[in-house]
């Protein structure tokens, strides 16, 4: 049986008053086994960079994994970040999940100068990205000639002492295909791929890691989403809420559609009712269902 992995949102705020390094160690307090942040950088609230914030938690705890949920692609070459990438899986003892997405906000990339991209582009781009990341961390005097990225005899050094596992955040039909033939796991948010859709996206995820020879069984299928515990249930499809047994009941239904990691997005004060409630609740009900089907 595949161990369930929860991770949980680490807001990039950075307003007075708010400490990422606290919530990070709530969240190992309270059993998860990731934190993650989203990466927005235009915008008048004050927030913090991600990578940059993800960089300081990692070196103020020791255990929990620390994963992008998901680095817009044209904020950062992808050279650069498969570089920022092993400098921070290494000196955190092996814990990075590094996360990458197309990029959903024109507005912001207008913002800082980078342009737009048509959304065949910025999947094109993401293939790109993936390929040149996979290449420098494992050949030497690495070129790449694509359409959005090049890079010429290239060296890094070192390379990863162990495969960083990669992300993807995607929907449309050539980004789900994508995911499957070159990721190692898929991260869709429960707004965007609603469980009506979700189904038929993973299948098109799996077909594709099949079609490419790989072990669909391999690829880590991780639903993300904004959780309120203990309150009354909100009808808003973005939204999973509601008494803890309501929470497990729905986390539980997920998982039996395939999804083996969750990314929850809570209030701060809802974290200990998911550690000490939720979390084990499905854990435990999920294993009672393994250890009835190898009974039977």
């Amino acid at each position: 049986m595949t161990q369930i992995m929860f991770g949980l949102n680490v807001s990039t705020s950075a307003a007075p008053g708010t400490d990422p390094v606290a919530d990070a160690r709530r969240a190992v307090e309270f059993g998860f086994d990731f934190v993650s942040a989203s990466d927005h950088l235009h915008g008048r609230s004050p927030t913090y960079e991600t990578w940059t914030m993800l960089a300081w938690i990692a070196a103020s705890t020791s255990r929990i994994r620390i994963a992008t949920r998901v680095l817009g692609l044209p904020y950062r070459h992808p050279a650069v970040v498969a570089k920022m990438a092993e400098t921070l899986d290494r000196l955190s003892g092996g814990r990075l999940i590094l996360g990458l997405g197309g990029g959903a906000s024109d507005e912001e990339f207008r913002a800082f100068g980078l342009g737009e991209r048509s959304p065949r582009d910025k999947v094109d781009a993401l293939d790109e990205a993936v390929r040149i990341t996979r290449g420098l961390w494992a050949r030497r005097a690495f070129s790449f000639a694509g359409e959005r990225y090049r890079t010429e005899g290239a060296e890094l050094e070192p390379k990863p002492g162990h495969p960083i596992p990669i992300w993807l955040g995607t929907y449309g039909k050539r980004a789900l295909t994508l995911t499957g033939r070159l990721a190692d796991g898929w991260i869709p948010s429960l707004g965007y791929a609603p469980p009506d859709q979700v189904r038929l996206m993973r299948e098109r995820v799996l077909a594709a890691a099949v079609g490419a020879g790989r072990d669909p069984g391999a690829i880590t299928c991780a639903y993300n989403m904004e959780v309120h515990v203990g309150e009354p249930a909100d009808p808003r499809p973005s939204l999973v809420s509601g008494p803890p047994e309501a929470i497990v009941e729905r986390l539980v239904g997920f998982h039996g559609m395939g999804f083996t990691a969750f990314n929850l997005i809570a209030p701060a004060g809802h974290v200990e009712t998911l550690g000490r409630d939720v979390i084990p609740a499905i854990r435990s009900t999920v294993a009672g269902h393994h250890g009835g089907q190898s009974s039977a």
